[in-house]
């Protein structure tokens, strides 16, 4: 890189490559990057002061020169070089791992729905959660509660059709960075990680345009150059109507696919990006951001059966509506060339509506079983009446709306000698409404119920004389209703403060900061608020060896640091809750990591963690005859601890990928959880250490991409994850009483004894993905295509995996087979896609 008209190479230019990454010109204005081969990529480079330039690399091309020309006349002003803000989009040991734009197209652009989480599900220390399920466990971490943030915007809810997939469309980002150990006090509100998505930048010189075509989607990004910046527009929308139709028809010939006869209203996605930025200045930029979406749902169901004596009409009919949006803006200043401040503001809107009915007329008679044992004990009631009727009817109607706005000022200087210091604040602000209705059916053993409804149950049964031991456990059935009435403000401000060090030759680093938090919730009658928080952080960085033999460099990496977050569901709380105070969830969180770089952009990366996390927030739920009773609690506990590695190919000619692993072990307890039936966040699995219902023990994953030549790209991933825990069965499905409170009738259900067992777990999961993608451009090499075909659980036509087998509880028919434990279709998934670019 050189001034074109002087000829002297310029230090400090900044070369941003076609995937996002960054890279530095050295003294003599050269720089090695990493490029593929298998197609003409732009590059772009930038020093301050001069016009930015754009270059096209070709296939094989080994070395390129390209030349800046001065934009102006700077008189007495010094050039400043503005990096990076320190951990956005790179991968650090100890703290982040990052994927690049062409790793998400590589990986994300596949199957019914394209999404940037998909790739960050292949990452070392994210669990697995499934096919259609956006919220992985990060590090045993509860999968809610994974912060993500847009261009440092912190969205409240980036998800469609309520977490089965995220909002972040491949084709509007640049990169992605998950932060899971022991991070910069910069960010908070999370104590498993952070999602840090960038979106792709306009030109400021050329006018782009993409557009893309897929199984289910339609994409476009339309950018125009604004000289000193530019503007992107950017949009998808599904459509889904012929999938779900093809669905349909598919059902008559495979069972596992009957569930799509339900759907009225196919699932839809429609949203649209804005993103800008202009410098006004060489010390003054502007950045704006903006997101519109929607998506939703229609099932409806009608249908009458009779099958093993077992007589039912059902009557389904649910919707499901979202809509979320958001604008972000911010400036860049550097006041001195020392010294960068930075502010950013932004408001959002989210509104979910569901509104659900669904009702069931059930029929039959009482087996000779059942009449051997129960008959000469009920035969004296009313209630028993053979064959017996009884209907049932829930009800989901609920309108959450939360209305926030948000800014954060960070000021970063560069005090000298490797020293860095810097500090912010930060403030977020919530309007959470929640109103609704719904009704619930709940069966709990007579002994289970409170004083209160053992009560009313014995009032209407205390007529008739029944045996003690079926007092014991007769099971009651009856309604309970939960009406929401939320409409809470909500503060929650945090600073920082940190120093950084690291010399020019890199040997050692080392980051020490302090956060502190603060949660304030005003509602109707009633406000709770947090005592402060103290957050510090401490990261090292090592470099043992550099350029031995076969070893370009040995890193290694230690951390340790406390973390805090609100968990969503106090958002929820009202008066009648008796809540007078709250605490956030807390984390202790220690790290220790090492890398080796090889030659020919191989690198290994192993890290060990440990987490505690205390003061966690969880609701046990009383659900009483009549009402359900939330009763927040903030004294929960979490033991953590694993492994993760990764070993990674970066892009060359003819393949690149990577292999993760994940042993994670984690276990959590809920003192105040034990005699509860329901429960959020836990809060019904009693009071002893227990595995979450999310838990796994191992993941891996394998990431491949061949390129038998520079227009021919081979995706190949496959997946293993050790199964999540299941109840040992002990005994065979028999036949119990159950008593419907509000229909005073008598019923005959099944059950089969089981206990909890922490070594039986479901057999493994097993995924197999594949993608031939074909690149290619015109004469000019201006205009880009890429065709693709694609078939993602290629596997299950032969192997899913199995937990217990499944009955029906009202007639007591075991299924064929076993349960399917896969969390996925039961069959292969094609998609394919075409996308041209100019």
């Amino acid at each position: 890189m050189e001034d074109t008209e002087l000829g002297i190479p310029l230090e400090g230019a900044i070369i941003r490559a076609w995937d996002g990454r960054e890279y530095v010109c050295d003294a003599d204005g050269k720089a090695v990057i990493s490029a593929p081969d298998d197609r003409t990529v732009i590059i772009r480079a930038a020093y301050p002061g001069y016009e930015s330039g754009r270059t096209a690399l070709a296939p094989e091309t080994a070395k390129l020169s390209l030349g800046l020309r001065l934009s102006g006349v700077m008189e007495s002003r010094e050039l400043i070089i503005e990096a990076s803000r320190p951990e956005t989009g790179e991968t650090k040991t100890g703290r982040s791992v990052a994927v690049s734009e062409r790793e998400i197209a590589q990986t994300g652009e596949i199957g019914i729905i394209q999404d940037v989480m998909t790739t960050i599900k292949l990452l070392p220390g994210v669990g697995y959660a499934g096919f259609f399920n956006a919220q992985p466990s990060i590090r045993g971490g509860d999968p809610g509660d994974m912060s993500a943030f847009l261009d440092g915007y912190y969205i409240d809810n980036p998800y469609h059709w309520g977490g089965g997939f995220s909002i972040f469309d491949p084709r509007m980002v640049e990169s992605a960075q998950l932060s899971h150990g022991v991070f910069s006090v910069r960010y908070g509100h999370t104590i498993s990680g952070i999602l840090e998505v960038t979106s792709k930048k306009p030109s400021p010189t050329e006018t782009e345009f993409e557009l893309s075509v897929n199984t289910s989607a339609a994409n476009f990004n339309l950018s125009f150059p604004l000289g000193k910046g530019g503007i992107m527009f950017m949009g998808r929308v599904t459509y889904y109507d012929p999938v779900v139709w093809l669905a349909k028809q598919l059902a008559g010939s495979i069972s596992e696919l009957n569930v799509i006869n339900y759907v009225r209203v196919a699932p839809y996605i429609r949203n649209g990006t804005i993103t800008a930025n202009y410098r006004f200045f060489d010390d003054l930029e502007f950045q704006a951001a903006g997101f519109w979406g929607m998506d939703g749902v229609g099932v409806s169901f009608e249908n009458s059966s009779n099958e093993d004596g077992l007589h039912s009409n059902s009557d389904v009919s649910d919707d499901y509506v979202n809509y979320q949006g958001f604008i972000t803006a911010g400036l860049s200043w550097n006041p001195r060339n020392d010294m960068l401040l930075k502010g950013t503001v932004g408001a959002g809107y989210h509104q979910m509506t569901i509104d659900g009915v669904e009702s069931y007329d059930i029929s039959k008679e009482f087996s000779d079983e059942f009449n051997a044992r129960y008959a000469s004990f009920l035969s004296g009631f009313a209630s028993f009446k053979d064959p017996y009727n009884f209907t049932t009817e829930t009800v989901f109607d609920e309108n959450t709306i939360n209305a926030n706005a948000q800014g954060r000022i960070d000021w970063d200087w560069d005090i000298g000698k490797g020293f860095l210091g810097a500090a912010g604040i930060q403030e977020l602000f919530s309007h959470y409404t929640d109103k609704g209705f719904y009704r619930l059916l709940m069966e709990t053993s007579f002994r289970g119920l409170s004083n209160d409804d053992k009560a009313k149950v014995a009032s209407q049964l205390g007529q008739y004389a029944l045996p003690p031991e079926l007092w014991d456990y007769l099971i009651i059935h009856y309604p309970t209703s939960y009406a929401p009435n939320v409409d809470n403000h909500i503060f929650s401000t945090s600073g920082y403060a940190l120093v950084e060090y690291k010399p020019p030759d890199g040997r050692f680093g080392a980051e020490l900061g302090l956060r502190l938090d603060h949660f304030f919730l005003l509602g109707k009658g009633f406000s709770v608020s947090t005592s402060p928080v103290l957050n510090p952080r401490l990261s090292t960085d090592f470099n043992v060896l550099k350029d031995r033999g076969l070893i370009e460099s040995l890193d290694l990496s230690a951390g340790t640091g406390l973390f805090s977050s609100i968990n969503n569901m106090v958002s929820m709380v009202e008066e009648r809750f008796n809540l007078s105070e709250g605490k956030p969830n807390r984390s202790w969180t220690s790290v220790l990591g090492a890398k080796i770089t090889f030659p020919y952009g191989l690198s290994f990366n192993i890290e060990g963690y440990y987490k505690y996390v205390f003061d966690r927030a969880y609701i046990p739920v009383e659900a009483g005859i009549g009402e359900l009773k939330p009763k927040p609690s903030f004294d929960g506990e979490g033991r953590i601890w694993g492994i993760d590695v990764m070993l990674q190919k970066i892009q060359s000619r003819y393949w690149d990928g990577w292999v993760s692993y994940s042993f994670n072990w984690a276990k959590y307890r809920d003192p105040q959880g034990g005699n509860s039936s329901m429960g959020y966040s836990g809060g019904n699995r009693g009071t002893d250490w227990y595995f979450p219902s999310y838990h796994r023990f191992h993941n891996l994953n394998l990431i491949l991409n061949i390129k038998p030549t520079p227009r021919i790209n081979i995706y190949t991933h496959f997946g293993f994850a050790d199964g999540t825990q299941l109840t040992r069965i002990t005994g065979p499905i028999t036949s119990y009483p159950v008593y419907v409170l509000d229909q005073d009738v008598f019923i005959e259900k099944y059950r089969r004894a089981g206990v909890r067992d922490e070594n039986n777990r479901a057999t493994p999961t097993l995924s197999l993905d594949a993608k031939l993608s074909i690149l290619g451009h015109n004469e000019k090499k201006k205009t880009q295509y890429e065709l693709y075909v694609a078939l993602e659980n290629m596997l299950a036509l032969v192997y899913s995996a199995q937990g217990n087998t499944r009955f029906n509880t009202y007639t007591g028919k075991e299924d064929t087979g076993s349960n399917s434990a896969s969390y996925g279709l039961p069959i292969p998934i094609p998609s394919f896609g075409f996308k041209i670019s100019y």
